[in-house]
């Protein structure tokens, strides 16, 4: 593994305004093929908070329901030009992670501890498919457990190698190495299916834990393994940077579930890019 290091903020500036265009002619795709998305996680305060960008954020988010989703993947040869690209792995088999990239064409940002894989780099926009979960409870905590215990065999192909997590989680990270990913996505693929359409009202990213991960903010038990999946659905645009992007209508309601008091600002030692990288290229 090479060094590794935080972006510099003339790199942080650059990448920030890649990103924006990359959500601009995104927003043009998406208009032109009725595809409903909205920004979301730190990319949505950012619009509510800051009118753009926090100003020390190294990435940005986009989500739809996972119809608009495989709208998206349909239509991503079209999405393709020489400044943009759609990365999923059911289009690069090298890319292992259940969400999908926007890509700009070369560049390259890739992120510590991930040297060895494979899959095509460049700096990117996260856009994650919400997907439905039962309604019952019990099914919802199964389901949540579930998929992560799959996210774990995905993302062995970087723990089984991470020197800092203990002896005990490589071995286990070793172990599920061992398990394909393609037959963790097969998985996947019926467990979605299983709860495709579902009327709990709940929606939630199974590549990723939940924005309310270990529940530090309280989240009742019943809201705890979904979100609201109106926050995904209506949608009105916010000013971004000086354009227009589409984001959760009750905005307010989805950052106080994901944040809390979101219009707090972070203590001034934690405004600063987090993410470490061991080769960039913008």
């Amino acid at each position: 593994m090479g060094t590794s290091r935080t972006l510099t903020n003339e790199e942080l500036s650059r990448l920030q305004a890649t990103m924006l265009e990359m959500m601009v002619e995104f927003d043009s795709f998406c208009e032109r093929f009725d595809i409903k998305y909205v920004i979301t996680g730190g990319t949505l305060l950012g619009a509510v908070r800051h009118g753009g960008f926090i100003p020390w954020d190294d990435d940005a988010d986009i989500a739809m329901t996972r119809p608009e989703y495989d709208k998206l993947k349909r239509h991503s040869k079209q999405l393709k030009s020489s400044t943009l690209f759609f990365q999923d792995h059911s289009l690069d088999e090298e890319y292992l992670w259940g969400y999908g990239k926007l890509r700009r064409p070369n560049t390259k940002l890739v992120r510590a501890g991930q040297e060895h894989l494979t899959g095509q780099t460049g700096v990117f926009v996260d856009i994650f498919p919400m997907d439905d979960i039962p309604g019952c409870l019990p099914f919802q905590i199964l389901n949540y457990w579930s998929f992560t215990v799959l996210r774990k065999v995905l993302w062995a192909r970087v723990g089984a190698r991470d020197e800092d997590v203990s002896f005990c989680q490589r071995t286990v990270f070793r172990a599920l190495n061992c398990i394909p990913a393609n037959f963790a996505f097969f998985l996947v693929e019926k467990m979605i299916a299983a709860v495709s359409g579902g009327r709990s009202g709940l929606v939630h990213p199974w590549s990723r834990p939940l924005w309310s991960r270990g529940n530090r903010l309280g989240v009742p038990l019943h809201a705890k393994y979904g979100m609201k999946k109106e926050w995904f659905v209506e949608r009105k645009k916010f000013e971004f940077e000086g354009v227009k992007l589409w984001g959760s209508e009750d905005a307010d309601g989805f950052l106080r579930y994901c944040y809390g008091d979101y219009m707090e600002l972070p203590p001034k030692s934690e405004q600063k890019p987090v993410l470490l990288y061991s080769s960039v290229e913008i």
